[in-house]
């Protein structure tokens, strides 16, 4: 019997970076992965771009991934830029292909440079967790299917094949047809799809019949010459019911002429993929000793380039929780945070998807909304609004409290040592930063050097903030302007207990 203390399932971004953030706690993490690494590697090549939103690169930046990510993204390619003024900054954000214009963007409301997000390769992404995960210690094995499972009190045995493997707790990140959701018993309540989109790499006769760009009229369809010399196209075809995964020429040039209005002739098909806008999630992400992140948990539309990223928060913010958990100082409660926290996120970005299809729709009703829709988009408020949704910059993955800043993702602080805040966050532990040199409150976090990192600093662009600190998922835990008073390190207090446990003696 092979042993663990974490087995996840599926070796996907979700399941990577869970792996990657277990393993720098000196957890033993162990993941599975059905596909053998050749067909991961085709699914990869199949799967093409993804688009990787702000809180995912944050995320990558506060593991000292960024200049990798960077280095990715410049192999990868913006397809959601085909179409925009080719003079100016490229957004990869839109909203059911109704594109923001960057000159409008309120940066001082938003906080963040937007432009920041990027598309990269999904097989530089696995590429790039994987090697990370193995850099700090976990397994990953690849084909090897999971064929039963079952959780007592302490612990979970799940069975693959000839192989048992015991571990203290499973994550299933397998994927929408999620056989450890299934086994285990989670529910998945959500809508039918009423619309099939397709999406090939492909060699065109005549490319020059198609216009560049996304479209909604006379139907959903797009159209992006890659580098490769290829041309992407897309159609989403309201009524359309499949269960074939295949895909011929004729199908495709059939879908892409009804959709384009055009005589457009398709000759070969290299990469091609199908989905719907089938929306399901489920109520709980946790059952016991087994959890769920990624497409496992929450499936959608693919609108907006969010599923990936859903994936990654996921992961970020249950690390650090189940290594806590695995070295025995998890605070009480600690674990049930997680369904909480990333639940109404997960339930935000279905509505957001759902919103999409609905104004994708050709009857008249549809089509009068996304003018309205349409122009609202083309004024400063509406293109900030809608980029600060797509980019995840709103997101709030804990209940707020006592500091505007509680909850959010910490703020990006330069310090005058030329390091950045996201420099001193690569061990994946809690971070104090104290902004004043405040010594009363330094002495507060003697009992927690074993899992919290302190940093006094002067910086440049902290404002008022006298002190901050940030959970290991890079969350503001408690924050406090100009002065740090008696009032401040009861709170301080308050929040290590509730995230960090009891201090160490």
């Amino acid at each position: 019997m092979d042993r663990c203390d974490v087995v996840i399932v599926g070796a996907g971004p979700a399941g990577l970076t869970l792996a990657s953030e277990l393993a720098l706690a000196g957890v033993r993490a162990l993941v599975i992965e059905r596909l053998t690494e050749a067909e991961q590697a085709e699914s990869d090549r199949t799967m093409g771009n993804r688009s990787v939103t702000v809180p995912s690169v944050r995320a990558f930046d506060r593991r000292g991934l960024l200049t990798e990510l960077r280095e990715a993204s410049q192999r990868g390619f913006n397809v959601m830029a085909a179409g925009q003024p080719d003079d100016g900054p490229k957004l990869y954000q839109h909203f059911a292909f109704l594109f923001p214009r960057p000159e409008l963007l309120d940066q001082a409301a938003l906080g963040w440079p937007v432009l920041e997000g990027c598309f990269v390769q999904r097989a530089d992404i696995r590429r790039l967790l994987a090697g990370r995960a193995r850099e700090f210690g976990a397994q990953i094995r690849y084909g090897v299917e999971v064929t039963g499972l079952a959780a007592d009190a302490d612990g979970v045995t799940v069975e693959a094949g000839a192989t048992v493997i015991r571990a203290g707790w499973l994550v299933g990140c397998d994927g929408a047809h999620s056989l450890v959701r299934t086994i285990a018993g989670f529910d998945f309540p959500g809508v039918e799809p009423e619309i099939l989109f397709r999406q090939a790499a492909v060699d065109l006769a005549d490319p020059d019949l198609l216009p560049v760009g996304w479209f909604t009229e006379p139907g959903v369809f797009g159209h992006v010459p890659l580098p490769s010399g290829v041309h992407m196209v897309f159609t989403g075809e309201f009524g359309a019911k499949t269960d074939d995964v295949s895909m011929t020429v004729a199908e495709m040039q059939e879908s892409l002429r009804a959709a384009s209005g055009t005589d457009v002739t398709v000759t070969r098909i290299h990469q091609f993929g199908k989905y719907t806008d089938v929306s399901r999630q489920s109520s709980t992400y946790r059952k016991g000793r087994i959890f769920l992140a990624g497409d496992a948990a929450h499936v959608h539309p693919p609108l907006g380039g969010q599923g990936m990223n859903l994936g990654i928060g996921d992961a970020t913010n249950l690390g650090w929780k189940l290594a806590a958990a695995v070295r025995g100082d998890s605070p009480d409660g600690l674990l049930n945070t997680y369904t909480p926290e990333r639940h109404p996120i997960g339930k935000w970005v279905q509505d957001w998807t759902r919103a999409q299809v609905a104004l994708l729709r050709p009857d008249p009703r549809s089509r009068a909304l996304r003018e309205v829709m349409r122009e609202l988009a083309n004024t400063a408020d509406g293109s900030t609004y809608l980029v600060e949704k797509v980019s995840g910059l709103w997101q709030l993955p804990m209940a707020s409290g006592g500091h505007p800043l509680t909850g959010r993702t910490v703020p990006e602080l330069a310090f005058a040592d030329g390091s950045r805040l996201a420099d001193h966050c690569h061990r994946g532990r809690g971070l104090l930063v104290d902004l004043i040199g405040h010594p009363a409150l330094r002495e507060t976090f003697r009992g927690y050097s074993d899992r919290i990192d302190t940093l006094t600093a002067k910086s440049e662009n902290s404002g008022k903030l006298a002190g901050l600190l940030v959970r290991p998922d890079g969350v503001v835990a408690w924050a406090a302007d100009r002065t740090v008073g008696p009032a401040d390190l009861v709170a301080v207090q308050q929040a290590l207990s509730t995230w960090w446990g009891d201090p160490r003696s």
